[in-house]
């Protein structure tokens, strides 16, 4: 993989978010795990003590969960900050 890509993503995600959004504002993130209350506990830790809605809905055969992240930020850079946290969390997909 190009290493230039993430940041030419979130270069891109700053941007769009500068413009189409009044600062400080509710952001939703979307996350697909596998389904290991490890790397669940990992993610809400992440969001912990930020004031976050956190719903979370297992897979039809229960092999994946999503994470639906509701919270208030102040600016583009925390939420990329957040998405390159969660990065970290070994088999997430960001959508």
């Amino acid at each position: 993989m190009n290493q230039d890509k993430p940041d030419d993503f979130y270069t891109r995600l700053k941007e769009q978010l500068a413009e189409t959004s009044k600062w400080p504002a509710n952001y939703l993130y979307k996350f697909i795990v596998p389904t290991d209350p490890e790397k669940i506990k990992q993610i809400q830790d992440i969001f912990d003590n930020t004031g976050a809605v956190i719903e979370s809905k297992q897979s039809k055969n229960a092999k994946y969960t999503s994470l639906s992240i509701t919270v208030k930020l102040k600016n583009p850079d925390e939420v990329i900050s957040k998405y390159k946290e969660v990065g970290e969390v070994k088999g997430v997909i960001s959508l």
